[in-house]
């Protein structure tokens, strides 16, 4: 028997029942947020809460499922609480379904990633001429992201994406973009950062169309299927920013 069927002796209780205390501490939230996630009807009616007194109350224990999910909507995925209410009183069960789902479509995604060969930093140096300080520095900055060798492994050194970052620094350097001109690592923190929240949305934006629609063998083939024509249209789209902005520059200077 339960702590909290014992201190509810009266046989009104049928287990599983949680005090506030085992609820907070099962899902990882505080006493007062729960308690807030009452008050604004999160965790619906209340009609399944057993009140032994004024300050005594026991909890069903799939309010620690429902407080979780809470939770990661807002973490994770940055809805608003109100939004989350009209979600769960909708269909909280499709709503922790989709969500499963995109678990799995974001879990091979990144193991698809991770599958990818890697490049050891002596071959990069060998490759490109590019200084190990530069690498250093771009990896200190969070635009490379190497993996460290573990003892027995191979999977060391860079991705495909570091070694094309390496591979458009090591091109714009032999253009003239070095040192010299005032150009630095750092240059390329403006594009990570102008990028981050355009790849939010675009994450959000494709997952909010595939989860529920196709299957997951299908969503991979659809993600993977773009990645080289997203690359293109970035591209395009900077290129012809990019002249445009010049053209202005001219008009201007004239």
């Amino acid at each position: 028997m339960s702590s909290a069927v014992e201190a509810a002796s009266n046989g009104a209780i049928e287990p599983p029942l949680l005090k506030m205390s085992e609820l907070a501490e099962r899902s990882g939230v505080s006493a007062g947020t729960i308690r807030y996630y009452l008050r604004e009807g999160l965790l619906g009616e209340g009609a399944d809460i057993v009140r032994t007194s004024r300050n005594m109350a026991y909890y069903p224990a799939p309010y620690v499922q429902r407080i979780e999910l809470i939770k990661r909507l807002q973490e994770e995925r940055f809805m608003p609480l109100r939004v989350i209410k009209a979600a769960l009183e909708e269909d909280p069960e499709r709503l922790r379904a989709l969500i499963e789902l995109e678990d799995r479509i974001l879990e091979r995604a990144l193991a698809s990633a991770e599958d990818r060969s890697r490049v050891s930093m002596k071959a990069v140096l060998e490759r490109y001429q590019i200084p190990r300080n530069v690498l250093e520095r771009m990896a200190e900055i969070g635009v490379l992201t190497p993996a460290e060798r573990r003892s027995g492994s191979r999977r060391g050194g860079y991705d495909q994406d570091d070694v094309r970052i390496i591979e458009a620094i090591a091109s714009f350097r032999a253009g003239g973009y070095d040192e010299a001109l005032g150009f630095t690592v750092y240059d390329t923190l403006r594009y990570r950062e102008a990028l981050e929240p355009l790849v939010r949305e675009e994450v959000r934006a494709l997952l909010d169309r595939v989860v529920g629609e196709v299957e997951v063998e299908r969503a991979m083939e659809i993600i993977a299927a773009g990645v080289e024509p997203l690359r293109e249209l970035l591209g395009a789209i900077h290129s012809k920013l990019l002249l445009a902005e010049l053209r202005r520059q001219r008009d201007r200077a004239r």
